[in-house]
């Protein structure tokens, strides 16, 4: 049965117990198990017939049993979508379980609670009673339970965005069934594999985890799981142009769904199918299935958002501007209404990377239309949304719109040309805004910028310098990204650069310009970054504050190797503090510098925070980034998710550490970390790392950044000037590895 064999298990089944053991355990496992097989096979009445017998037969003489048959009845009435039932069975199974001290039950309520939590749709429900399942789960030994419970949270995770995490936890799914022998939740972990590769863009690897999966899937007879391998394998030949390849995997899943029960599952092959019409042409039929989809009790709200989606791009295709506009306009709404109602932060900045593709649609919808003004606004939408909605007054805590920004009146404001990129599969765009006019110029897919990036930004790291090194990409990313609006950017300007995607990694001062010889990008002008066109809006560009105040962090006490002294924090901070009288300055260093302190110091008094010590950037939970300083009790982080808890002023925080910026990007969100936290607790300008910093430039970067600063300079001059003093020094300094990680982040 566990192993998804259930006909061979019913077989296995088939006898009458001698009378003696008429009453005993082993006639409760009997109804029992030939439950679960019938409720797996969808031979409901059946499954319900076993599962009373067990149920009665407990009550009577096996009460240790009770809520296993509790538990069992509510997957059976999980499976038939009566979700009211389940969730009464679970919680009645849940409280036998604490009375009788059955930690095993209670590890598979609690998932079993997790799955419930999935079909309502809260998914941030269902990884939070996941992991409570795992916790136990995992102390009991218990493996089998925990390969289901792993591919649980990893389907939450993967319908949350959280793709990193997602294809973790599938990869110890898939690992723990295979020792446990549970040849079905293989199945299942390897089509989620194909499925988070998708979503990641490597399709390669996307169509060969779904091939295995299909495989095992046809050997196990199992016709359910076939299903859902051939609509991924459908929606990846789709997304490669395959329309033939397409349709003949759809036309075998509807096969194959003609003896199938699952509702749920059919309303996925018909989105597809759908999807498939409209790529072939065949708008009519596209359009009847999507709207019959949309008007379905049965379907799940996401499937809703992409059965609208598609009705909204085939009346665009039908020439209905207007309808299509309208249908589009409504899913948006809708995802942002669903984004905004999670709990938990970090779900609600990971939510868009497996959504944003309906923004990219609507994006390309109007760009079709001649409307980039319209396209430029939804963009925008989908860019920072939990930044800007953190930084809400409380009494405007349930605010759910902004007030549109007007580009061309914020360019005028900041005096500035603002780059606003968007990065998409198909189509990539960047938006020139100047104080006169906004263009909208066309760039090659995410698949050519993406690779460039990368092989960019890891030859920096390996110390190339790109106006020495032959072949370098910064050239070839300044003609991608820069060349094209070049003319409408005057040398000695400012640019507010508004990223997106991998673009968020990439310091755009490094990349190499070409006349009148080559040069970097940062000796044509002063660049400040922004994650959004309202959040852009919120702020304001001042001098400097008079008779400003100092927080000087760091130069910790190590207490763990991985993050040992640094030999310059005391000269960097010595430098720093000099720029301050002592009368308005506040240190913490050495044992004084500890998390605790940082709070009871009264952060929120000072226009200026600046830390010298060690950093960490947490990938798979950006908001556990750190700032690492003294410890005190058990920890010597100072975490992002504690930092967004006490309102800040500052006009400029200084994380001189490294990572500072964070090494994950979120769709619409961009790189969150020590930056982003800074951010949303209120400080006005933030500089942070993208990368490891150098323990001997960084303090004569510092040193000039504050007499910039001191002499009256805007946090982005005072940068400009002060990593150019490296780049025209002699030795490695002049290398962007030594003055390109730190950037500068227009806040609130």
């Amino acid at each position: 049965m566990r192993e998804g064999l259930y006909e061979d298990s019913l077989a296995l089944l088939k006898f009458d117990l001698p009378p003696a053991l008429a009453s005993s355990d082993i006639a409760v496992w009997q109804e029992l198990t030939q439950g679960s097989d019938y409720s797996y096979l969808a031979k409901f009445a059946e499954a319900m017939n076993a599962l009373e017998k067990a149920r009665a037969l407990a009550e009577s003489s096996q009460p240790q049993l009770l809520g296993e048959s509790l538990l069992r009845l509510g997957t059976l009435a999980s499976l038939q979508l009566n979700l009211v039932k389940a969730q009464a069975d679970y919680r009645a199974a849940l409280d036998l379980a604490h009375q009788q001290k059955n930690a095993f039950l209670e590890a598979s309520v609690l998932g079993s609670l997790g799955v419930l939590a999935t079909q309502l749709e809260r998914f941030d429900e269902s990884i939070a009673w996941n992991r409570q399942a795992l916790e136990a789960a995992r102390f009991l030994g218990a493996l089998s339970l925990i390969a289901k419970i792993e591919g649980n949270i990893a389907w939450s995770y993967l319908k949350m965005g959280d793709l990193v995490n997602s294809l973790a936890l599938n990869k110890d799914a898939e690992r723990d069934a295979l020792s446990a022998g549970l040849q079905q939740d293989r199945v299942l972990s390897m089509l989620q594999t194909g499925a988070i590769y998708f979503f990641m863009g490597d399709y390669a690897s996307a169509v060969s985890e779904s091939q295995k999966a299909l495989g095992l899937a046809r050997a196990l007879k199992d016709d359910g799981d076939a299903i859902y391998c051939l609509q991924n394998l459908a929606v990846m030949a789709l997304e490669k142009g395959q329309l033939s390849e397409a349709q003949q995997h759809i036309d075998e899943a509807l096969h194959l769904e003609s003896q199938a029960p699952d509702q749920s599952q059919k309303l996925y092959t018909r989105l597809t199918a759908a999807d498939i019409a409209a790529r072939g042409n065949d708008l009519s039929k596209a359009e009847q299935t999507f709207s019959l989809l949309f008007a379905d009790p049965q379907s799940p709200v996401s499937l809703r958002w992409e059965a609208q989606a598609g009705i909204a791009e085939v009346h665009a295709a039908q020439g209905k501007a207007l309808a299509a506009e309208r249908e589009f306009n409504e899913a948006i709404a809708n995802i942002a209404k669903a984004q905004r109602e999670l709990q938990e932060e970090e779900f609600r900045f990971s939510f868009l990377s497996s959504s944003i593709r309906f923004y990219n649609a609507y994006v390309d919808f109007f760009i079709a239309q001649h409307r980039p003004d319209d396209a430029l606004a939804v963009a925008e939408r989908s860019r920072a949304q939990t930044l800007t909605a953190g930084l809400t007054e409380p009494s405007q805590a349930l605010v759910t719109t902004f007030p549109r920004a007007n580009p061309q009146q914020l360019a005028a404001r900041f005096h500035s040309t603002l780059l606003f990129y968007s990065l998409g599969i198909r189509h990539s765009y960047l938006w020139v805004i100047t104080p006169q006019k906004t263009t909208l110029l066309s760039l090659p897919p995410q698949s050519e910028i993406d690779p460039l990036v990368k092989s960019y930004r890891d030859r920096i790291l390996d110390g190339d310098n790109p106006l020495e090194a032959p072949n370098s990409p910064a050239a070839k990313l300044y003609s991608v990204l820069i060349a094209p609006a070049a003319k409408l950017i005057p040398r000695n300007s400012r640019v507010i650069v508004l990223p997106d995607g991998s673009l968020y990694s990439l310091n755009f001062e490094t990349l190499i310009a070409p006349d009148p010889a080559p040069h970097y990008w940062i000796q044509d002008v002063t660049l400040t970054n922004a994650s959004s066109l309202t959040l852009l809006q919120r702020s304001r560009s001042t001098a400097p504050p008079q008779n400003a105040r100092l927080f000087l962090v760091g130069d910790a006490v190590s207490s763990d190797e991985q993050f040992p002294p640094l030999r310059q924090a005391a000269r960097e901070m010595a430098l720093v503090e000099g720029h301050f009288p002592e009368e308005r300055r506040r240190i913490l260093a050495g044992a004084d510098a500890t998390p605790p302190s940082y709070f009871t110091a009264g952060p929120e008094r000072f226009d200026f925070l600046h830390f010298v010590t060690h950093g960490t950037a947490s990938r798979t939970h950006p908001l556990d980034s750190a700032v690492i300083l003294t410890k005190s009790g058990d920890s010597a982080k100072l975490y992002a998710h504690e930092i967004i808890t006490r309102p800040l002023h500052a006009y400029l925080v200084t994380v001189s550490a490294c990572d500072g910026v964070g090494t994950r990007s979120y769709a619409g969100e961009g790189l969150v970390g020590l930056s982003w936290a800074f951010l949303r607790a209120g400080a006005h300008n933030v500089i942070a790392s993208l990368w490891e910093v150098n323990d001997d430039s960084t303090p004569r970067l510092m040193d000039e950044l504050y007499k910039g600063v001191r002499a009256g300079q805007d946090p982005a001059t005072a940068l400009r000037n002060a990593k150019l003093s490296l780049v025209r020094s002699s030795g490695n300094f002049r290398k962007p590895f030594y003055w390109a990680p730190f950037q500068l982040y227009a806040g609130s």
